[in-house]
């Protein structure tokens, strides 16, 4: 075997495990959003990819193929890569997919991720598996000893394609333009493998679709998204009477007209409320997790408000595209992870607004544990108040439902309310709503009233 010749087998080994892991990688940050991160819908991607992958090993190891023309199967295999990567893994489509199966009343994302994965994720992985075979063999068949070379050369290319891919594409050249690097060297390995006119063609005609769709100026003027890095997909929609809506993911996040300075209803509700009508006698401190759009509090000018979120983007783009004007000096911006922040933190608040659950497709699970709220609870000050605002059934038509707001009455069993905002109809079968969920910082008192003992004159709130 020439020297050339193992060079080019050994580097389409480690572009297959490149594009194989960053692919997969790519996949789960565009599906994050829409059903989560879970250990269950991860094990659910993870466990179709590998699985293929696994079939296409053993498919590829068939005599079947050992008279066929290699090149040819690897040029043609590396385009359909390429094509189910840009339907797999471009935003666009992805957010049409999901669009369509709330359409047809599939909501569960245990089953979204099924389908998802068998019909994007099933091809693709099966075809990494079997050019790894194919291209093995053809190692083999000149020296017997490259088993060791050939797994080696393929897990560097999948440890460079994850560590490449989090911690610097996504990060900066923003999630579209990494879809188009994994297209684009799908086809490059297919052109390599076999340099013909079809070959190319058929490269073209992948990569023209990928490059218009995952474009900058596509994504922005025909879909509206401004942001689209490892961490979030945003975009920002006006309408004519004024309304703009921030969407995170696909998702809307937050509203605000500035023709009227209207806000999302339970925005509106906790401005009106619970900060407008603070006491001025001292400032007080205002902590908000998970920042949205920046409109809690957003024309309190005196207390001192801290914001949290993990999208450091969020500011520049509230500021440019959605509210169109700055915050105000009083307003300061972390950009860290809402649990990391409360736990490196030693602040205590005298509100917190805690925003994290502000959809019902997207439940960050590591924020609905007692042992977060625990987390929360200890930096509300004396007499301070929590503010929890979640989507949820009103009258705990499903587990989600009853579980949190169990959850939440074991952490804040006493001082505490829960506030339906908005359309509220108990006997609607789709009763969902923002619902908050209060807690009030004081000393609690775990009598009750019997027969017996009934001092309720004395107990009463007289002032």
């Amino acid at each position: 075997m020439s020297r050339k010749l193992r060079i080019w087998l050994i580097f389409l080994i480690f572009l297959n495990g490149y594009v194989s892991l960053s692919f997969e990688l790519v996949v789960l940050r565009q599906l994050s959003f829409w059903v989560g991160s879970s250990a269950v819908i991860t094990s659910i991607i993870m466990g179709i990819f590998l699985g293929f992958m696994s079939l296409g090993y053993f498919l590829g190891s068939s005599e079947r193929v050992q008279n066929k023309n290699i090149r040819t199967i690897l040029g043609t295999s590396f385009i359909v890569i390429a094509l189910f990567a840009f339907f797999a893994s471009s935003f666009p489509l992805v957010s049409e997919y999901f669009v369509r199966l709330y359409r047809w009343g599939i909501t569960s994302s245990v089953l979204q991720t099924f389908i998802y994965s068998f019909l994007l994720l099933s091809i693709g992985p099966f075809l990494f598996g079997f050019n790894t075979t194919l291209l093995s063999r053809m190692l083999h068949k000149y020296n017997t000893n490259y088993t060791g070379n050939i797994m080696a050369w393929d897990t560097i290319g999948s440890v460079l394609g994850s560590l490449l891919t989090t911690l610097i594409l996504m990060p900066f050249i923003g999630v579209n333009y990494t879809v188009i690097l994994i297209v684009s060297l799908a086809v490059f390995a297919a052109v390599v493998t076999r340099p013909r006119w079809w070959v190319i063609l058929l490269g073209v005609l992948v990569l023209i679709p990928t490059l218009i769709v995952n474009s900058d100026y596509v994504q922005r003027s025909r879909f509206g998204i401004l942001v689209n890095n490892a961490n979030s997909t945003i975009s920002v929609a006006q309408y004519q009477d004024g309304l703009r809506i921030l969407y995170m993911n696909g998702l809307p996040m937050s509203t605000y007209n500035p023709n009227n300075g209207m806000n999302a209803e339970y925005i509106d509700y906790l401005n009106q409320h619970f900060i407008y009508n603070m006491p001025t006698d001292s400032k007080k401190k205002i902590l908000v997790l998970g920042a949205g759009g920046f409109t809690a509090g957003l024309n309190d000018t005196y207390n001192e408000y801290t914001f949290v979120d993990i999208e450091h983007t969020l500011k520049e783009i509230s500021e440019k595209y959605f509210l169109g004007k700055p915050l105000t000096p009083n307003k300061k911006f972390i950009v860290q992870d809402a649990s990391q922040y409360l736990k490196n933190s030693k602040e205590k608040y005298d509100m917190i607004l805690l925003d994290v659950y502000s959809n019902s497709f997207q439940i960050p699970e590591g924020f609905i544990t007692a042992e977060f709220m625990q987390r929360v609870k200890s930096h509300v000050a004396p007499n301070g108040i929590l503010v929890m605002n979640i989507v949820s059934s009103q009258s705990f038509q499903d587990k989600y439902s009853q579980v949190f707001d169990n959850t939440f009455h074991t952490v804040f069993p006493q001082n505490s309310q829960r506030q339906v905002i908005g359309y509220a109809n108990p006997w609607d079968n789709n009763d969902v709503a923002n619902v908050l969920y209060v807690w009030y910082n004081r000393d609690g008192d775990d009598r009750i009233y019997t027969i017996n003992q009934t001092p309720v004159i004395y107990d009463r709130y007289i002032k």
